[in-house]
């Protein structure tokens, strides 16, 4: 019988009729949840009788000596006595904590999501409508905080709920690091920038060996990516030594999935990195294709558009199955001809194709069908779509079409081709990795060879694009920005071959060379190469290794290194001499949860020190899960509602939560919005 037109909460309406209400029913309901009350021993009981006899005395002590806080001793421990108002301020606290994990796990946004509202008029943003709903749902704490409230005010502010998002983004990530720092070594990874309303952030993750020997990639948080690179690089190695408190000594690697701009920023980064710290081994990441990895940092701007668009087309066709039927139709038609060659293309389009070591390859044999399709989403009548649909169609042909697209790709394919075996063994098994270790000699001298010789590669390149253009009825010429920033300067005598092997080819097949160089050191070479003391390549090798000299950059990280060499004899002679049952186990995971690698400590530590390389791929999904929980929530949260700090919460939903600890660290940081303050500034009543 609550009046709901009154301002404030707890006015009856006049018609209001008194009711006894059951206040037993729920004593005879078994499977009601209680909660656990401590049972005090006798010894207890006797302490906190004398401790109450004393009160005067206590109290006399603390007004002579201006103690704040009385602490009970109890055995060992400490239990600080507070005033009622104390208790009741972490009780409000403690329930504000768990309304934002809670908005955190599910995913709800802070800002509700109706449209915009007149001027005066009051909404409650998503926190709100939830605290009410606890506070109906019989929480007597938000009750008696706000009870005398009127229900057209804001309950708690936007500042108070920034404060409180950020303390719970520090005390589930202080969850992960504790993991971390017990675990000792670690490796930093980033992927490639998310947008939010406030600009560009950067998703950074850490790579652990846990207690139980598996290896895990976590997810700590966001970093804004505004800065310059120099200020940049000094912000993120400060973040994440100052703020986030990891030991960057104990660092043994590495690596960054960025495109455009940023990745001059994260190489900047990374040579910080390694003048500080020599033993973070700049990688490649276990998550990317390298072909992808170099063209996403290939400083051309026709490279960029062309992976955006990428991006785009293949967003475009997975969220739509009426979208990708009709892709499916237009393959079919065709490659009649082909049905074998239809049937495979039908089921890559199907996958996740954009991060392929073959995507550039992929998308010129596709391009055809993607036209066609597209354009008769636009045309056709008889497709029913709504309009955003058909005018994105069209936006995604009319890109397509362009020349500049076109050579891009037939240009990538081609220069990546040289790579793409090497990449491929990259993401293998491990005896494939230790292979592309040993073959990157081979690979640079093959891509020198192609730099020796541009001109006439790129002759064969330029006409197979032009080919393929002529095939589709698009017409060749310059890139429609060059020509209109050289309208006054632009020479009679470049073509479009010329130019593009100046703008695009040289500089691709310059960056491939360099990028390969950078990622693949002196000390990451010899760090692949200890991967023979995985049993399985150590028999592919006949047990004729010698990894010794390949473990220097290690020996600090190893228990008993002088005992190394003899170690390393009986390691080799346990597998090879090894019972006609017992298999060899096939990568680092299996080796280093092996019954007695105990007995081989070196050789245990040297193998969970090479796990931690972000180029070695996590063999259980389940521990590299952050990574897709992140893109989850990017792809069901739009960008004005994204937020950094519910976006922590949300991926690392599973990480445990302390409330107290939360309460704990909350106030001494902004003890000012939990007392009076907080009062007052609900106190002035909004004018309409």
């Amino acid at each position: 019988m609550i009046c709901r037109t009154s301002p404030y909460r707890t006015v009856l309406r006049e018609n209001a009729i008194p009711t006894i209400f059951d206040l037993t029913s729920h004593l005879g309901n078994p499977g009601r949840l209680r909660k656990r009350i401590k049972e005090l021993s006798e010894e207890e009981i006797r302490t906190l009788k004398q401790r109450k006899l004393d009160g005067e005395v206590a109290e006399d002590h603390k007004s002579n000596n201006n103690v704040d806080v009385q602490v009970v001793e109890i055995g060992e421990n400490h239990y600080p006595i507070l005033t009622a108002e104390e208790k009741e301020n972490r009780d409000y606290l403690k329930s504000l904590f768990e309304i934002l994990i809670i908005m955190g796990k599910q995913n709800i946004p802070l800002e509700c999501q109706s449209a915009e509202v007149p001027p005066g008029i009051f909404t409650p943003d998503n926190f709100q409508a939830l605290l009410e709903c606890r506070i109906n749902s019989g929480d007597e704490v938000l009750r008696k905080r706000f009870e005398m409230t009127a229900v057209n005010l804001e309950y708690c502010s936007q500042k108070q709920q920034k404060q409180m998002m950020e303390i719970c983004e520090s005390c589930i990530r202080e969850e992960v690091l504790r993991e971390v720092r017990d675990a000792r070594f670690f490796s930093i990874l980033t992927d490639d920038a998310v947008l939010f309303a406030s600009g560009e952030h950067l998703p950074v993750f850490v790579r652990f060996v846990d207690d139980a020997n598996n290896l895990r990639e976590e997810f700590l948080g966001f970093l804004s990516c505004e800065a310059e690179a120099e200020l940049f690089a000094a912000n993120f190695l400060t973040t994440i030594t100052e703020k986030w408190g990891l030991s960057m000594e104990y660092c043994r690697g590495q690596t960054y999935i960025t495109s455009g701009g940023l990745s001059t920023k994260m190489k900047c980064v990374a040579s910080q990195l390694l003048e500080k710290y020599p033993q973070a081994i700049y990688t490649l990441a276990s998550s990317c294709a390298l072909n992808i990895w170099l063209a996403k940092s290939t400083p051309v701007t026709g490279v960029s558009v062309v992976l955006g668009t990428l991006e785009d087309l293949y967003l475009f066709f997975k969220k739509n199955p009426i979208l990708q039927e009709e892709l499916d139709y237009t393959i079919s038609v065709l490659f009649l001809e082909n049905e074998e060659k239809g049937a495979e293309l039908k089921e890559v389009v199907r996958s996740e194709w954009i991060s392929r070591h073959d995507t550039f390859e992929i998308m010129v044999s596709l391009l055809e069908s993607f036209i066609l399709c597209l354009d008769k989403i636009d045309c056709d009548a008889s497709f029913r779509c709504n309009a955003g649909i058909i005018s994105h169609a069209f936006v995604l042909s009319s890109a397509l079409s362009d020349f500049d697209f076109i050579v891009t790709i037939v240009i990538l394919k081609n220069a990546l081709s040289f790579t793409r075996a090497f990449g491929k063994n990259l993401q293998g098994q491990t005896s494939d990795v230790f292979a592309a270790a040993n073959s990157l000699t081979a690979v640079l001298h093959t891509l020198n060879e192609v730099m020796e010789n541009i001109e006439v590669y790129h002759e064969f390149w330029f006409e197979e694009a032009t080919n393929l253009a002529t095939k589709l009825d698009i017409s060749i010429k310059l890139p429609g920005r060059f020509r209109r920033m050289q309208h006054a300067n632009l020479q009679p005598d470049l073509t479009p071959e010329s130019f593009y092997k100046e703008a695009l080819s040289i500089p691709t097949i310059q960056h491939i060379i360099q990028g390969l160089k950078d990622i693949f050191s002196e000390q990451h070479l010899k760090a692949l190469k200890c991967l023979s003391l995985v049993p399985s390549v150590m028999g592919q090798l006949k047990f004729s290794t010698s990894e010794e000299h390949n473990t220097d950059i290690y020996k600090g990280d190893l228990p008993n290194p002088d005992t190394l060499s003899a170690e390393l004899h009986c390691w080799r002679v346990k597998w090879k001499h090894r019972g006609k049952d017992v298999e060899l186990p096939s990568n680092i995971y299996e080796s280093i949860r092996l019954s007695d690698i105990k007995f081989f400590p070196n050789v245990y530590a040297l193998l969970k020190v090479l796990c931690l390389l972000p180029v070695i791929k996590i063999v259980e999904d389940k521990y590299e899960i952050g990574r897709r929980r992140l893109k989850a929530y990017l792809e069901n949260t739009s960008t004005k509602q994204r937020s950094s700090h519910l976006a922590l919460l949300n991926i690392n939903f599973d990480a445990k939560h302390d409330l107290d600890f939360m309460v704990d660290t909350f106030i001494p940081v902004y003890a000012e919005k939990t007392g009076t303050e907080e009062a007052a500034d609900r106190s002035e009543m909004p004018k309409e």
